[in-house]
């Protein structure tokens, strides 16, 4: 479960009403033992408990399961970055051998400020959209250090890699803006990486409490930059930067012909008569007057509830989008193909910093169906009716 786990959980638990946990997993005894506590607890009934996967995914009472498209489950799987390309293959791949539904829950897709600026650039306030960027900002060193204590994958990658291990919070809203597979699609990457500096800092400063971490090297570089080109001629920029001191943002930016939306500052500039390019201060908060006028349909639908879960509402509205498409037998709104292209970025950048930032092939894992996919056909609202 881990503590992503056991958050989405307590989201189900209290918020989903039309779902059951019939069974709970985790490698670790105590961590499966907590989640079992909870469901308990809040639902009085008992779930089935166990360390093996492979005991969850053959039940017939589970309808879904993180691992077993292959068992004719659908699949609800978290966010992350793929070790290989090959991996991301076998994902489109089983999905299309087995017809099972997958969909990634990357909650960051519904978030308010990001669902406004979708709204907006659909309705072609921005203008015609020419590049967008974003990044993991997060500081995350004590989080990365205690990777042993807290049976975290981060310490083994910040040890041993070098690429943006963590790209699609900031990649799935723009791949939505840019229609990213529906439409267009993501054509060449190329990544360059700063040097090491913040983890080797940080354990200098905390040795008593991580001696096993003194003198190690760790190969992850503290900022990652990372350029993809569009096949419509847009472009993106991602950056990853977890290990020197700073405050959280995702920095999403969209820019348009017209104008655009900026996270840091939340602000949002129209281009015009009026606008004053040299006084950025003035545009400082406007993006919460253009959250009220031009609020996603989602966020007007279900905001009120949302709010009372993880991360300013977005975990609730992910995970109803998903059991929303099982129950309507729906195509998954972030389905397997977006998460193979997502998720790539992780493999691809690792190569291309290792090669001095070469630009590499981005693969279509759609098969050319993007070009089929366009964007008049996409629903606005995620399904989530």
């Amino acid at each position: 479960m881990g503590q992503r786990g056991i958050l989405m959980l307590e989201t189900i638990l209290k918020l989903c009403d039309n779902t059951e946990v019939k069974a709970v997993c985790d490698l670790y005894e105590d961590r499966a033992q907590e989640a079992f506590d909870m469901v308990k607890k809040e639902k009085g009934y008992e779930p089935f408990k166990t360390t093996c996967p492979h005991e969850v995914i053959q039940r017939e009472d589970v309808d879904l399961a993180v691992e077993a498209m292959e068992n004719g489950k659908y699949v609800g799987m978290e966010v992350g970055g793929a070790y290989s390309i090959n991996d991301c293959y076998r994902l489109v791949e089983t999905h299309e051998r087995t017809k099972t539904p997958c969909m990634m829950l990357e909650n960051c897709c519904y978030g308010q400020k990001e669902l406004t600026a979708l709204n907006m650039a659909r309705m072609g306030i921005f203008g015609e959209i020419v590049h967008c960027s974003g990044g993991y900002h997060h500081y995350l060193c004590d989080e990365i250090a205690g990777g042993v204590e807290n049976r975290h994958y981060r310490l083994r990658n910040y040890l041993n890699r070098n690429c943006d291990n963590y790209p699609t919070h900031e990649l799935g809203p723009i791949a939505k803006v840019l229609n990213i597979n529906r439409g267009n699609r993501m054509v060449t990457l190329s990544s360059f990486s700063s040097k090491s500096r913040g983890m080797s800092e940080y354990i200098k400063k905390n040795e008593e409490k991580y001696p096993h971490l003194v003198g190690r090297t760790f190969q992850q570089g503290d900022i990652i930059t990372t350029v993809i080109t569009c096949a419509d001629g847009s472009t993106i920029v991602l950056t990853l930067d977890t290990t020197l001191p700073r405050t959280y943002s995702r920095g999403f930016t969209v820019r348009g012909t017209k104008g655009g939306y900026f996270e840091d500052g939340d602000m949002v500039f129209i281009d015009g008569p009026e606008a004053d390019h040299f006084k950025p201060k003035q545009y400082w908060g406007t993006g919460e007057k253009y959250r009220e006028e031009y609020k996603h349909p989602i966020w007007k639908k279900y905001g009120d509830i949302a709010t009372e879960s993880g991360h300013g509402g977005m975990d609730y509205m992910v995970l109803s989008a998903f059991f929303e498409a099982i129950e309507k037998k729906a195509p998954m709104p972030i389905d397997v193909y977006d998460a193979a292209a997502w998720m790539c970025v992780t493999a691809l950048s690792e190569k291309s910093i290792s090669k001095g930032g070469i630009p590499v092939a981005v693969p279509d894992f759609t098969g050319g169906k993007w070009l089929l996919d366009k964007k008049e056909d996409i629903e606005l609202d995620f399904s989530l009716d």
